[in-house]
């Protein structure tokens, strides 16, 4: 997956930045992500680095990429309070999963969530709704320190407000010390995406 246009993801002004910049951001946001397996998180790199920086040999200059940007986030982990946003979040997704309510992280698009509800009602266990969001979701709340979650019932419809679906997110995600502010259909989570080392 390519960056967004402007290939920049952190907060606050955007300065000028050169070609390697903007892939080395790609390479931070995708380490700090952790949504990949080292092979998987290398080739994205590298199909990037190929496309933006030519005249780069594209494996030695996406690992480099990539070990710069781990190394950055070693550093910065020390100093992480715990729990981080990250774990607040995998808490209240494990508490919907109690209520029937699926949650799909890092997923493609919509129509991921849209197969797995109609998979769980053709076999018989249908869900009570889902909460999805995709990797560009995460992407964001790397360095903005927000994650939208998009809320659908069992048919696919966006919650609405009143609806008890909704109260069980808003819910679950307060309970575990995160606040959610609903916006035409989705929940907008204040939370860092800080994932600690070995988390699943």
């Amino acid at each position: 997956m390519t960056p967004p246009a402007g290939g920049f993801f952190r907060s606050g002004p955007t300065p000028m930045l050169t070609q390697r910049e903007r892939v080395a951001d790609f390479a931070r946001v995708q380490v700090r992500a952790g949504l990949l397996d080292p092979q998987a998180m290398l080739a994205e790199v590298e199909q990037v680095v190929a496309g933006d920086l030519p005249g780069h040999d594209p494996a030695a200059t996406a690992r480099q990429l990539l070990a710069e940007a781990a190394a950055e986030l070693e550093s910065e982990q020390l100093g992480w309070a715990r729990p981080t946003d990250y774990e607040r979040l995998q808490d209240a997704f494990t508490a919907l999963a109690q209520h029937r309510v699926i949650v799909l992280q890092a997923v493609e698009d919509h129509w991921v969530a849209d197969t797995e509800l109609r998979h769980l009602a053709r076999v018989g266990a249908p869900a009570a709704g889902v909460v999805w969001f995709t990797q560009p979701d995460v992407w964001h709340a790397v360095d903005h320190g927000m994650l939208e979650l998009n809320v659908w019932h069992a048919d696919a419809a966006n919650v609405t407000p009143g609806d008890r679906l909704l109260d069980l997110v808003m819910e679950a995600l307060a309970q575990h010390g995160l606040t959610g502010h609903f916006d035409e259909g989705r929940v907008e989570v204040v939370a860092h995406w800080r994932r600690p080392p070995g988390a699943a």
